[in-house]
């Protein structure tokens, strides 16, 4: 392979190598006939690809989110998902993917916490390795990201991220390091600066990533974060998205002038087309991947999503007996996320709703109890008829000023122009579809999205305006744009004549066409009042009542941070009156990220879904009924008010964020400061009872006795920790040093075996790593704070 890239390398003048180190589109890597390198398309993927178009004609699999992934803790289970990701890739003609997200929860209030794995550097490096191996191994690449310190959404174009080397070392570069040692062929750098550098500069990149750790991938910048031309003297190999100009003309005269030596451009050449040959793009064809059928893929993404979920608080309640009759409240029941906001967004062919899930599975009623937000959905396809086909939907129409360049029939109200060809080229579209009432009242029907919009109801222009983006960040426009409507008293069967005409304008330069339009509704809706009173009387009827609790894409979302961990809305004060009334009340959390839960004692059982994919009413049902048995354990601790928690802070100070902390992040924060959490890191229930015993070591290995003492078959996850009260160095209380799943029928014993890595045992100085002699504490148990086994380890 490398004699043949040395050959290629030297068939191409500067001009094909400058072309072949900036993409070819939004979400494409160049291609050259003439030395056989086919264009490499590229996706968003953390949990489903997406493809180059941001389409519902072309749908994907909606997989659980990261946090959803790292809760089964199983990197067994990445095998499976990676061949599905693979697949999926394949499919849309995609070489890499974009995933996994694998920066720690440094702080609960992180807006893309959901998308990342865990806070624990361990943990997140066995999943992001798992991931990096599985869809590689059918000739797809993954793509790490965001290296590094990319740990909140906060001024992350700008923010200068101050972090010593210690914590950098042991805490933020550890994970990447573990993916280039599983063979990542892709890593993606980040927006913001560390330690006064930006990242698509930084000197990281070479030393420890190209130097000691050898990667020989590809470094993608993140959208838009090349911001010179004299960036391409670094380490940054692939600038995207393309044609970049900073990276075209300007730094061919730098090149023909020697401030920046060719060879620096060779090396990331070679290295792109070391990355082709490996795909299968460079005079070879793909390597085929496995097929899943609707079905095969379904069911996985069911199964991964009871695997994820967590447990927290069970009186006994769950599984709930065959035939009891169920209150399912709550508005995210209904209208459940199933999955984050932002770039780890794809639009599945289908979903389920709890709702979907429960009904035919137990006796149910069901009402949402709360309104969270007075702003637009996306109209749903079953009230849109569009008048040019006469299917459900409406047409869209692309216009370059007065010429008519194409019309689309679109299955959503909701279109996001990314990657569109047809949007590409044009400066205004135009929706029209026609609306049919199926609820009787005053409806609100208007738009969002950002330009100059024009909404005309039965050939009536009732609203024409200019709505301008409050911020910089593209992800905004995207997934919170401007609103506006009006209202129309409407009965059901009533159909009325929608059309909206928008221009379309670039968020930010360089990433060309991404923003859209959306036909938004708001139905006729009982006084909140009204509504709560109507759940309470539905609780008190019912045997359990299962209320189903959340967050807003506004709040939980890619380019912002929340504020607050508590619930939007009134569902905490629904959660404490429906117990009020029925004390067989379970409660579902349906959040990526930790909220407050001040009512957590006051129910029968918590259980955290996470986003977990497009399967989550089924996976759902399956647990409360006991089909399945809640597999999850916490990848990052919950605390019992935002107040308490030990490291915070996402907001930078005059640009800078600085992470005083060091090493205390997460359980290691909590057990430094010595507050309790509601809910510690690894904790999680299942069905059945356990016990371990006979705790071992020899050498590095640490060995124990797992029993089922049950009457169901389940799963356990066997955590070890270390520690070291009399350090030399400043070290956490314990940190996790391996874990391991073991799944046993009633009454069986298994011994497991955990090797601890070496790293495990060091800490980074000013020499490198260090192997500080002497006894360690390890300690066996089901979390960071139940840990009945210990031994001493050397």
């Amino acid at each position: 392979m490398e004699d043949r890239i040395k050959e290629l390398l030297a068939e191409l003048d500067l001009a094909g190598k400058l072309r072949l180190i900036s993409g070819a589109g939004l979400f494409r890597m160049a291609g050259d006939p003439a030395i056989g390198l086919a264009e490499m398309p590229v996706s968003d993927g953390p949990s489903g690809v997406r493809g180059e178009n941001w389409d519902e004609r072309d749908p994907s699999v909606s997989l659980p989110s990261g946090t959803a992934i790292a809760a089964t803790w199983d990197p067994g289970l990445l095998t499976e998902i990676g061949a599905l990701i693979a697949a999926e890739a394949r499919r849309k003609d995609v070489y890499a993917v974009l995933g996994p997200t694998m920066n720690l929860h440094r702080s609960p209030l992180g807006g893309r916490h959901f998308e990342c794995f865990s806070e624990d550097p361990l943990l997140t490096a066995e999943m992001a390795a798992a991931y990096v191996r599985s869809v590689q191994a059918h000739g797809v690449s993954a793509c790490p990201k965001h290296y590094v310190a990319n740990d909140s959404e906060t001024d992350r174009f700008t923010v200068d991220v101050r972090v010593g080397d210690r914590a950098l070392r042991e805490l933020y570069l550890y994970p990447f390091e573990r993916t280039v040692e599983a063979g990542a062929w892709m890593l993606m750098d980040a927006y913001n600066s560390v330690n006064g550098t930006t990242m698509t500069e930084n000197p990281l990149l070479d030393e420890p990533l190209k130097g000691t750790w050898g990667f020989d991938g590809v470094v993608v910048s993140d959208w838009t974060a090349v911001r010179s031309t004299e960036s391409a003297a670094n380490g940054t190999d692939l600038c995207m998205p393309g044609p970049w100009h900073l990276w075209g003309e300007p730094l061919a005269e730098k090149v023909r002038a020697g401030e920046i030596a060719e060879s620096v451009i060779d090396d990331k050449v070679r290295r792109i087309l070391r990355f082709a040959h490996r795909v299968g793009a460079l005079a070879a064809t793909p390597q085929p991947t496995p097929v899943f059928t609707d079905a095969q893929a379904q069911d996985l993404v069911r199964r991964v999503a009871a695997e994820a979920m967590v447990l927290v608080r069970n009186d006994g309640i769950l599984p709930l007996a065959p035939e009891t009759t169920v209150a399912l409240l709550g508005l995210s029941a209904g209208e459940p996320r199933f999955l984050g906001g932002g770039s780890a967004t794809v639009i599945p062919g289908h979903t389920t709703t709890p709702v979907e899930g429960l009904t035919g599975r137990l006796p149910l009623t069901h009402t949402a109890g709360v309104h969270l937000s007075e702003a637009l959905i996306p109209a749903p396809l079953a009230i849109m008829t569009d008048p040019e086909t006469g299917e459900p939907g409406l047409s869209a129409r692309y216009f370059e000023d007065e010429t008519e360049l194409g019309t689309q029939h679109r299955a959503t109200s909701r279109l996001v122009l990314l990657g569109d060809e047809l949007a590409a080229r044009s400066n205004t579209i135009e929706l029209n579809t026609r609306l049919r009432a199926d609820t009787a009242g005053e409806w609100q029907i208007g738009f969002g999205g950002v330009g100059h919009i024009r909404l005309d109801l039965d050939g009536e222009t009732v609203l024409d305006e200019n709505l301008v983006l409050d911020g910089g960040d593209p992800a905004a426009a995207l997934l919170n744009p401007p609103q506006r409507h009006v209202t129309r008293t409407l009965s059901v069967g009533d159909e009325i004549a929608v059309r909206v005409v928008t221009s379309i304008e670039e968020a930010m330069p360089g990433l060309g066409i991404i923003l859209g339009a959306t036909l938004g509704i708001r139905r006729p809706q009982r006084a909140d009042d009204e509504e709560f009173a109507a759940a309470i009387e539905l609780a008190r009827a019912a045997e359990v009542a299962v209320v189903v609790v959340g967050t807003t894409e506004q709040i939980e979302s890619e380019g912002v941070d929340r504020t607050s961990l508590r619930l939007p809305g009134r569902q905490d004060e629904l959660v404490s009156a429906v117990a009020a009334v029925n004390p067989r009340t379970v409660v579902v959390v349906n959040s990526g990220a930790p909220v407050e839960m001040p009512w957590r004692d006051d129910v029968a059982a918590v259980l955290l879904s996470w986003f977990p994919g497009q399967e989550f009413g089924d996976a759902l049902a399956d647990i409360l009924t006991g089909t399945a048995e809640p597999g999850g354990r916490l990848p990052t601790t919950w605390p019992k008010t935002m107040a308490e928690v030990p490291v915070l802070d996402t907001t930078p100070v005059g640009n800078v964020l600085d992470y005083a902390e060091g090493i205390h992040i997460g359980y290691r924060a909590w057990l430094k400061a010595g507050i309790e959490p509601a809910y510690p890191f690894g904790h999680g229930l299942g069905y059945t009872t356990w016990e371990t015993g006979d705790l071992t070591v020899a050498g590095r290995t640490v060995a124990l006795t797992v029993t089922n003492t049950g009457a169901r078959a389940g799963k356990h996850v066997v955590q070890v920790y270390l520690s070291r009260p009399d350090s030399i160095v400043d070290r956490p209380v314990r940190w996790l040093a391996g874990f391991t799943t073991v799944s046993l029928a009633p009454g069986r014993t298994q011994t497991v075996s955990i090797d601890l890595p070496a790293r495990a045992f060091q800490h980074w100085g000013a020499d490198g790593w260090v192997s500080e002699p002497g006894e360690f504490i390890v300690s066996a148990g089901t979390s960071v704070t139940d840990l009945p086994h210990t031994a001493c380890i050397y």
